[in-house]
């Protein structure tokens, strides 16, 4: 897994061709890495946030992503990634997770990207359990070995759940009849 690195740092500061918002439903901007991206890029994110279509009153459902330009930040995008509130969508939060990170990296593909900085999706406000999470997300980084992922984690408990899911150390049972090994499985042959 060499395209996959954890750091610990402030995801604005990135130098990359992406950067990888975990944003709201309404792409607004808001508190943790949201409101820090928000903040950095400048009025200039929000404007082009507000340019995009809304789709049953949303700008970005859950589990999808959209993208737009970086403002003031030193990339050439923003993917704005929608994961799971887990507490209101815990009977599929893990396949809502898994598409964030899925179709996040399919823009940066899509738009030339090379290299992104990605955060912990959900695991802020939106309480996704750490653990389980970063199993979800660094398993879904294995589909994509053109891409340099970095994730840049904040606090000691965050980078350790991260490094156990890199090093083999986190085991997920099914639930609620969502196996990620399969839902994974599906798009391997299309790479």
């Amino acid at each position: 897994m060499k395209h996959i690195k954890i750091i610990q740092a402030d995801i604005t500061t990135a130098k990359v061709d992406a950067i990888i918002n975990a944003a709201n439903e309404m792409l607004q901007g808001g508190g943790g890495v949201d409101g820090a991206i928000h903040r950095k890029a400048g009025y200039e994110l929000l404007r082009e946030c507000e340019k995009l279509p809304l789709k049953n009153g949303m700008r970005c459902p859950f589990g999808e992503a959209r993208i737009t330009g970086a403002g003031n930040l030193d990339a050439k995008y923003v993917i704005h990634a929608v994961g799971p509130i887990y507490d209101e969508m815990r009977e599929n939060a893990d396949e809502l997770l898994a598409n964030a990170y899925k179709n996040a990296f399919d823009l940066a593909r899509e738009n030339d990207c090379k290299s992104v900085a990605v955060p912990a999706i959900s695991c802020g406000i939106f309480g996704f359990p750490i653990r389980r999470a970063a199993k979800i997300a660094i398993d879904t980084c294995k589909l994509y070995e053109d891409l340099q992922i970095t994730f840049y984690l904040r606090g000691d408990k965050i980078f350790k759940a991260w490094q156990d899911a890199m090093d083999g150390k986190i085991e997920l049972e099914d639930k609620n009849n969502f196996s990620l090994k399969k839902f994974l499985g599906k798009f391997k042959h299309k790479f």
